[in-house]
């Protein structure tokens, strides 16, 4: 019998919400077979099975929360080729990680208050932090801060009956539970709210020039590197472009110090199965488009098969998202903290617009940047919106890089 135990699963996690088993207890199962999804504040991983066995007790149930490195099932290998497992004292054991300096319960009060684990003191061993004192800062700032008028509180809604109305059958409701996936996302993004200082600034490109490019070279293009030449790769060279002239929001606040980042991993928005999940292209400037793009098309069909791994879902330091392959004509995107700025595209449609005195026909599309006015004012906002309208409406500058 042995443990199927939680793996780490990127930076800064220290515990995943159990979702949907995929096994049954008793029912057998091949190895690297996916037994359960495990959610965290980022997107749905399977868990593979590490070798071809029978899932005999589930200890985790879908909705609880088990740390990194806890037990959350137990296994029993079979098959007659299987290798048995060595005794746990002749196996080197990997070193314990270090213990976070908030406890799990800890850090997810402190994560919807938007307070740094630094501005509280811990009183738990070896000065952890434990919810306890969470509530406790809180409650002291509460009583430091100036009183602030209570907004009107808002009506309950009335309950629903068992029944539809006899006479008036059609009127049903459905109550389905809110998935584990999507309560994080809507944690995570009431967190921005509360913690950024969010404004957006819009713009719109004429995209004539990409659309006669894709058009003349997008045969050779996939003929050659094996992928379609998209739109997305002009906008990840676009925006790489912009972030080397406006280094600002390519940046993020750690306590009182603005980090700023050399590197480019710029994250893009795909759609997963549950909602919008954000892999990050590393180090973007050093790759061609069709590199790029490449890198896409994988994201986006791993994505729909929850294959991603965890860490290409870290780290990135801008993200781009595109709500016009939905047919947004224009939105506000959110923040994806701990970034600073994040670039959304729209549909292409056909608009008159002006071009030397005359009126004319072109395919255009709004450009919305989102970006924390903590450390980006306006003025490096336009600037970098403006740029990045350039770039795409010039495409062969993209190319010389000017």
């Amino acid at each position: 019998m042995q443990e199927l135990k939680v793996p780490s699963v990127g930076e800064s996690i220290v515990e995943v919400e159990i979702g949907a088993w995929l096994k049954k207890e008793g029912e057998g199962f091949a190895q690297d077979e996916p037994l359960v999804e495990l959610i965290t504040d980022k997107a749905t991983l399977e868990l593979p099975a590490p070798f071809a066995g029978t899932l005999e007790r589930i200890l985790k149930r879908t909705g609880e929360t088990a740390r990194v490195g806890e037990a959350i099932a137990l296994l029993k290998a079979s098959g007659e080729g299987l290798p048995r497992p060595e005794p746990e004292a002749a196996v080197p054991q990997a070193p314990e990680p270090q213990e976070p300096l908030a406890m799990p319960a800890a850090e997810r009060v402190l994560r919807e208050a938007g307070v740094s684990p630094g501005e509280v003191v811990g009183t738990g061993l070896g000065g952890r932090i434990l919810k306890e004192d969470v509530e406790r800062h809180l409650e002291e700032r509460a009583k430091q801060a100036p009183p602030q008028a209570v907004p009107p509180r808002m009506p309950e809604p009335a309950p629903l009956p068992a029944q539809p109305p006899a006479d008036r059958p059609w009127r049903v409701s459905e109550a389905v539970p809110m998935s584990p996936l999507r309560r994080r996302i809507a944690e995570r993004l009431l967190m921005v709210r509360q913690t950024t200082a969010m404004l957006t600034t819009f713009n719109e490109a004429d995209m004539s020039a990409i659309i006669a490019l894709r058009k003349e070279l997008g045969e050779a293009f996939q003929k050659k590197h094996g992928v379609k030449l998209g739109f997305m790769s002009f906008f990840v060279k676009a925006v790489v472009q912009a972030l080397k002239e406006i280094p600002e929001l390519n940046a993020e606040i750690r306590d009182n110090t603005i980090l700023y980042h050399r590197y480019y991993d710029i994250g893009v928005a795909v759609g997963g199965g549950e909602g919008l999940v954000v892999p990050v292209i590393r180090d973007a400037d050093r790759l061609s488009f069709a590199e790029i793009e490449r890198q896409i098309a994988d994201f986006a069909e791993r994505a729909r098969t929850k294959k991603l791994k965890p860490e290409e879902l870290m780290g990135g330091t801008f993200t781009i998202t595109n709500g016009g392959v939905y047919g947004s004509l224009n939105s506000t995107p959110l923040l994806n903290p701990p970034q600073v700025g994040i670039l959304g595209m729209h549909a292409i449609q056909e608009r008159p617009v002006v071009r030397e005195g005359q009126v004319v026909i072109r395919p255009m599309m709004y450009l919305a940047l989102s970006y924390d006015h903590r450390i980006v004012d306006g003025r490096e906002a336009v600037t970098f919106l403006r740029r990045v309208k350039e770039l795409v409406e010039n495409p062969v500058r993209l190319m010389l890089e000017v």
